[in-house]
């Protein structure tokens, strides 16, 4: 996509900050929504004067979006995270530490990361935890803020000792066992990925097991189902002496693509710890996963797990984040792909190259969601950001069991992640239901918050904000 098709504006810093603004809305809410969506990303891009190098550096802003379920009216505040890393950059002019962003001293990176002080710019995505809203990125600090207003109260700090040194933001809320399961990964001799759950309403996470890695990859997020873990190894992956020597900026400078090791699916039984199968295919890089459940393993002899992500050929897309790259990257770069994984599972951990069967199922997405009630079950319907073109880009329903699909899209309009929210009287796998988006209204140069109807993706409602909100990561819906 060119830039002069209006895109940059989704790279613009927003200053203004409103609370508790009411949305004129344009259309009928239905009476059951009665809760908040929260979106988290990146929102300022300037610091002492110069430009952060990556998307995924900017300042962190947080935005909610409260429905009262008795009238079409939504509330709207927006919030920058008072981190020390926005003080600094806005008191001092300073920015370092970040995804790609750097101060350059190798030294200063190797402390930073593993020695304690990461950033705490948390622009990623957002949980609950007890009665905190935590906002995450993806090294361990996390800053806690007040659900109603948005105001950081100071850094969140859980009741146990778990440390590692890169965070998994896409922690897993799975509301049919009641925790949430998250994960990390530390540098050391051997380096691991840590598995943890964190039981609803409590502050101390319970290890749930353990995986040695020789090279440990960029993991951004992971699958679930009733009884496993999936880790989704791919090979973009690092060597954690790098971090002692020269060159690159941001910790992401030191992960490599190294296609010969393949993709691998470690399989963690939830109860155990043990990892039950380890299965490998082609070389994929995976930002996102949608969904994972499965199929005929109740003997623990046969069967296998399903696991639907968004798959790249490649990691190129890291660099085509890069702010000087975004506009190429968007026009000829490759787009994601909504591929279903068949993880064979025999009850034994040898891994062997072409085990893994897969089949694509849509084409150009990112971001994709489902229900909350879906999650870890057999499901039906998948929801996407559609790939961006020149004059934008859509919204994309994918029925996983027909292969049929629909599209939402309007020229000028790019659409975020598109958040699910199911009718509360609708069963499962119902589409019935609602799909809450903010798309950047290139034309009027503001952002929309859209309400399409799960069935059908025509807007239900739509609600324009006083300001233009730069390209987000995450949100979730929390109900009232």
């Amino acid at each position: 996509m060119a830039m002069e098709a209006g895109f940059e504006l989704g790279f613009r810093s927003l200053e203004s900050e409103v609370r508790d603004h009411s949305l004129p809305v344009e259309g009928d809410l239905p009476d059951w929504l009665d809760g908040a969506l929260v979106r988290n990303g990146p929102a300022k891009f300037e610091v002492g004067g110069e430009r952060v190098g990556h998307w995924f550096d900017g300042l962190a802003m947080c935005h909610r979006f409260a429905f009262d379920g008795h009238s079409d009216e939504i509330s709207y505040t927006n919030r920058f995270l008072r981190s020390e890393t926005y003080r600094k950059a806005t008191e001092e002019g300073v920015l370092d530490g970040q995804f790609a962003t750097g101060d350059g001293g190798y030294l200063a990176r190797l402390r930073d990361l593993l020695f304690g002080d990461p950033t705490d710019n948390c622009n990623v995505h957002v949980t609950r935890v007890a009665d905190s809203l935590v906002a995450m990125t993806e090294v361990p600090r996390f800053l806690d803020c007040d659900p109603a207003t948005l105001e950081t109260r100071g850094e969140f700090t859980f009741a146990d000792d778990l440390a590692g040194h890169i965070n998994c933001a896409h922690v897993l809320p799975d509301p049919h066992r009641g925790e949430t399961v998250g994960l990390l990964t530390t540098f050391g001799r051997p380096s691991e990925y840590t598995v943890y759950r964190l039981p609803d309403g409590a502050r101390t996470r319970e290890v749930v097991g353990r995986v040695a890695a020789d090279r440990p990859a960029y993991l951004h997020s992971f699958a679930l189902t009733e009884r496993f873990v999936v880790l989704t190894e791919h090979p973009f992956v690092t060597d954690p002496k790098s971090f002692l020597l020269p060159g690159g900026e941001g910790f992401v400078d030191f992960y490599d693509w190294e296609p010969e090791r393949g993709t691998a699916f470690h399989v963690l039984d939830r109860e155990t710890g043990e990892r039950v199968a380890t299965r490998e295919t082609d070389a994929w890089f995976v930002f996102h996963h949608v969904n994972a459940f499965e199929r005929g393993t109740d003997d623990s002899t046969n069967g296998e797990v399903v696991v639907d992500l968004v798959a790249y050929p490649d990691a190129d897309v890291v660099d085509g984040l890069y702010l000087d790259a975004a506009a190429d990257w968007f026009e000829s770069g490759a787009d994601g792909q909504l591929r279903r994984f068949h993880v064979p599972f025999d009850g034994g951990t040898d891994s062997g190259r072409g085990d893994v069967t897969s089949e694509r199922l849509y084409d150009g997405c990112e971001l994709p969601r489902v229900a909350p009630e879906d999650r870890t079950r057999e499901y039906r319907y998948a929801y996407a950001q559609g790939a961006a073109e020149r004059d934008g880009n859509h919204v994309a329903k994918v029925d996983v069991t027909t292969g049929d699909t629909r599209r939402w899209e309007e020229s000028g309009l790019f659409a975020e992640e598109p958040v699910v929210v199911r009718a509360p009287d609708a069963d499962r796998p119902s589409d019935e239901g609602v799909v809450l988006v903010t798309a950047l209204n290139v034309p009027a140069e503001r952002t929309d918050l859209l309400v399409l109807d799960g069935e059908t993706l025509d807007v239900r409602a739509r609600a324009p904000l006083p300001h233009a909100v730069p390209f987000g990561f995450h949100g979730r819906y929390f109900e009232q």
